[in-house]
């Protein structure tokens, strides 16, 4: 190119603002172009229909002599009853020097009884075509049994004898407990388990409950006893300290005849309760938490704060508010993370609802070249959602709607439903919860979404979590200024060593 005779050419820094003018010009244009593409496919597909209708059974509470109580709904489309055990102690009653506790002695419940095996509840059940299985979470520890109407009588045996004669045999038990630490082990190689762990430690600290790893750590394991595993299990699993849901090809009258011979002579006793308000560290100022992986690929992001209990009068305003930001495909996060900057494979959010206040979570497996840009790309989302680039009538229908076309799908099968019910059971909802929450999240305004945004989405009192390889994303994290950085190790430890990030400091604070 040549200047023309008389004039002056043209600066560097003029020429790059008309590279990044025209650059502007073409973003909108490509975004113009895309939403036209995108309402002409939505014309295309016609009419939307009416929501999905759904009405439940009626529920029907019973209680058994014991102080058991029976939630029932009758489901007579297939020959099949599902029963839900629902003891109200999970990982937050662990012992805060047993965690993982709750977790083992659910993995043993079905591990043998006082007059049967593994080997003879496992074949004696497959023998009806029933099935067994035990978990526990934060909040609960859930024994399910599936079978077939006719063969209950003989399901509902093995089931209780499962439930109220634990053998908790010790070769079983130091069998499962060298299998978890060999999970644990392995889990040091996994920057997603490593960030799981790591960032419950960062938010909630070593003194409350959810600051504790849900399935133990190798010193508490490595030490756990079948005394240990006695105790929990006596002081926590209770017919007053539970409730059973029953959904399937039953009626109250017959079922509950059935459950007091069976629960019958389940004793009552104190049930403990946990302090799940108590100890929770407070976050005056954002802070950046890094744990070195030398030569790893991606970087694992996670970035957030203690969000709200369960029991909030804000949940369906957080649903559909977190279903616009990073609560599904077409989420504010993974369009951006992943379609238009091609950072990801996938970025999300999310509220872990609990009896106590849960974490909130934005987070993504981002390639480590770009860990610096996807930072800066989540905050630039939280503050937007919060009122910089507020949210539009659109977004607001299309996140209802799927929610509410996607929410029957979870009461398809009698196990599906049984497992809806059990958050009746945790967090006190009432009997007829789920037959308005379409409703409830139809009701949810612009005006509501922008108000639980800002009120609990807080980006300048974030702790962002980054497992990456520091020498390529150290200097990165600290330009973006976003508070300390502090280096941990795999465990959520302060880990030691020099700073490579910006070549002046020895120290992982900044």
């Amino acid at each position: 190119a040549t200047t023309p005779a008389g004039a002056a050419p043209p600066t560097t820094s003029s020429a790059a603002a008309a590279v990044n003018k025209d650059s502007a010009k073409e973003k909108a244009r490509q975004k113009a172009d895309d939403e036209a593409k995108f309402n002409a496919l939505l014309a295309r597909l016609g009419k939307l229909r009416p929501d999905p209708a759904l009405r439940l059974p009626p529920l029907q509470r019973r209680k058994l002599s014991n102080g058991l109580e029976v939630l029932i709904v009758e489901h007579h489309e297939l020959p099949v009853v599902d029963l839900s055990l629902v003891v109200k102690s999970g990982a937050a009653s662990d012992p805060a020097e047993r965690p993982g506790l709750a977790s083992l002695t659910a993995d043993l419940l079905d591990e043998g009884t006082k007059t049967r095996s593994a080997l003879d509840i496992s074949n004696q059940l497959a023998d009806i075509g029933a099935q067994l299985s035990v978990n526990s979470d934060w909040d609960s520890t859930n024994a399910s049994l599936t079978t077939l109407t006719r063969h209950l009588d003989r399901a509902l045996e093995i089931y209780t004898d499962v439930l109220l004669n634990p053998g908790f045999p010790e070769a079983d038990l130091k069998r499962l407990r060298d299998s978890r630490l060999t999970a644990l082990r392995q889990q040091r190689d996994n920057a997603q388990a490593i960030a799981s762990r790591v960032y419950s430690s960062v938010l909630y600290g070593g003194k409350h409950p959810y600051g504790r790893p849900l399935t133990g750590d190798e010193r508490s394991v490595g030490v756990m006893s079948g005394a240990d595993v006695r105790q929990f299990y006596e002081t926590h699993y209770l017919p007053n300290n539970a409730a059973l849901v029953v959904v399937g090809d039953v009626t109250p009258a017959q079922i509950v005849a059935k459950l007091e011979k069976a629960f019958g002579a389940w004793k009552r006793g104190p049930a403990p309760q946990v302090d799940l308000a108590a100890d929770v560290p407070a976050r005056e100022r954002a802070a950046v938490y890094l744990v070195d992986r030398p030569g790893s690929a991606q970087s694992v992001i996670n970035i957030g704060h203690v969000g709200v209990a369960r029991s909030t009068p804000d949940y369906f305003p957080l649903l559909v508010m977190n279903t616009i930001l990073g609560g599904q495909f077409t989420s504010r996060l993974n369009l951006n993370l992943r379609e238009d900057k091609g950072y990801t494979y996938g970025a999300r959010s999310g509220y872990s609802f609990r009896r106590g206040a849960g974490p909130f979570s934005a987070s993504a497996g981002v390639q480590t070249a770009v860990t610096k840009e996807s930072v800066a790309e989540f905050f630039k989302e939280l503050r937007g959602i919060r009122g910089d680039v507020p949210v539009t009538e659109r977004e607001l229908e299309l996140a209802k709607q799927a929610i509410v076309r996607g929410f029957p799908r979870s009461f398809e099968t009698p196990g599906q439903i049984g497992n809806r019910l059990t958050d009746l059971v945790l967090y006190g909802l009432p009997d007829d919860y789920f037959n308005s929450y379409a409703a409830r999240v139809r009701a949810v305004s612009l005006a509501d979404v922008q108000r639980v945004a800002q009120k609990y989405l807080d980006p300048s009192r974030a702790a962002v979590l980054v497992v990456g390889d520091r020498k390529e994303v150290e200097r990165g994290l600290r330009s973006l200024d976003l508070g300390d950085v502090i280096l941990l190790d795999a465990e959520g430890r302060p880990a030691g060593g020099e700073s490579s990030g910006d070549g002046g400091g020895t120290t992982g604070r900044r």
